[in-house]
């Protein structure tokens, strides 16, 4: 009798883990028009990508969405009906052209900006021609004439 009470909680077990929603596990269509959802939890996340457990607006929304897709409805309609329902603010509009060139254009910006500023602090001032230089201290001009005769013994 023990064995077969272990059998039966493990079969418990196993259907509890397997049942899943369709909020639970959404399907790629579900989640498609989600993403064009904002969650109304305050997460501001869209209704596919919500992560808060069990979202009390997403989870349900989910459930709408996939009732909606199984009567034939398009995306269009499903979203246009979520935005009559909760208004303006649910529509999350996709990335335009803009969202995705700013990021890059700001971080060429920057890297122009550090190789102007390397540039202009780097580059080594021009020596100006000064032409042969005098020697106005005597001792200096002995050691000069010491290297020159240590020179032309050398040679």
């Amino acid at each position: 009798m023990r064995r077969f009470r272990n059998s039966l909680w493990l079969l418990l077990a196993a259907a509890a883990v397997l049942a899943q929603t369709a909020s639970e596990k959404p399907s790629l269509d579900v989640r498609r028009v989600g993403a064009r959802l904002m969650c109304q939890c305050g997460c501001k996340d869209s209704v596919a990508t919500c992560s808060m457990l069990e979202c009390g607006f997403s989870k349900p929304a989910k459930e709408r969405i996939a009732r909606m897709q199984a009567v034939g409805m398009s995306d269009d309609q499903i979203v246009q009906a979520f935005i009559r329902d909760y208004g303006q603010g649910i529509y999350l509009a996709p990335p335009n052209a803009f969202g995705w060139i700013v990021p890059y254009a700001g971080v060429g910006l920057g890297l122009v900006v550090i190789w102007l500023f390397i540039r202009k602090y780097r580059k080594p001032a021009p020596v100006a021609e000064i032409g042969a230089m005098e020697i106005d201290d005597p001792n200096l001009a002995k050691y000069k004439d010491q290297i020159e005769k240590d020179l032309a013994k050398l040679e």
